[in-house]
């Protein structure tokens, strides 16, 4: 007769944290503003504002903008200001940047935010793959925020943890 099998993670007091489960839900654009400039490399400000005014903000609803330039040009503050001003009604964020950039915030928001004290005094895991653009950035700033009230703290999959930190026991 065929032992019964038993799942010891399952029943262990382990808490798995999958920042996946806390991705943000909304289209990610690159906009590129390289188009709105002479030659790619000069802002000309009647040229760059009628460009902005005639832009249809409104496709933009609920996504998450980067704005970059894909060329070296010397692209003045207030550009990309005017640009998120025109954004601020559509886009859920619009950040300066890349798209790596942009998870990036997206995520130091999310765990500044996070309540942490059900995993008070418990052995922890952050899970590492995922589907979804979850960032190292995020997954470095979790563990500093876990690490004051954590048992221990893992990386990985249960059956292939990375130990990352634990508590000193007190003397």
């Amino acid at each position: 007769m065929a032992e019964e099998i038993i799942n010891r993670v399952a029943n262990s007091n382990l808490k798995v944290i999958d920042l996946e489960d806390y991705y943000p839900s909304g289209k990610r654009v690159l906009f590129d503003i390289k188009p709105w400039l002479l030659e790619g490399l000069v802002l000309r400000e009647k040229e760059f504002r009628a460009s902005v005014a005639a832009h249809n903000w409104s496709q933009y609803q609920d996504c998450f903008v980067a704005l970059h330039c894909s060329t070296d040009a010397i692209v003045p503050d207030w550009a990309y200001m005017l640009i998120a001003l025109e954004l601020e009604p559509y886009s859920q964020r619009t950040i300066i940047g890349d798209l790596e950039a942009l998870e990036s915030l997206l995520y130091v928001t999310i765990i500044e935010n996070l309540e942490v004290s059900e995993y008070q005094d418990a052995p922890v895991i952050i899970k590492g793959c995922s589907n979804k653009p979850v960032p190292a950035n995020a997954m470095m700033l979790l563990s500093q925020k876990l690490k004051p009230v954590v048992k221990s703290m893992m990386f990985g999959e249960a059956c292939s943890a990375v130990p990352l930190y634990k508590k000193a026991k007190a003397r």
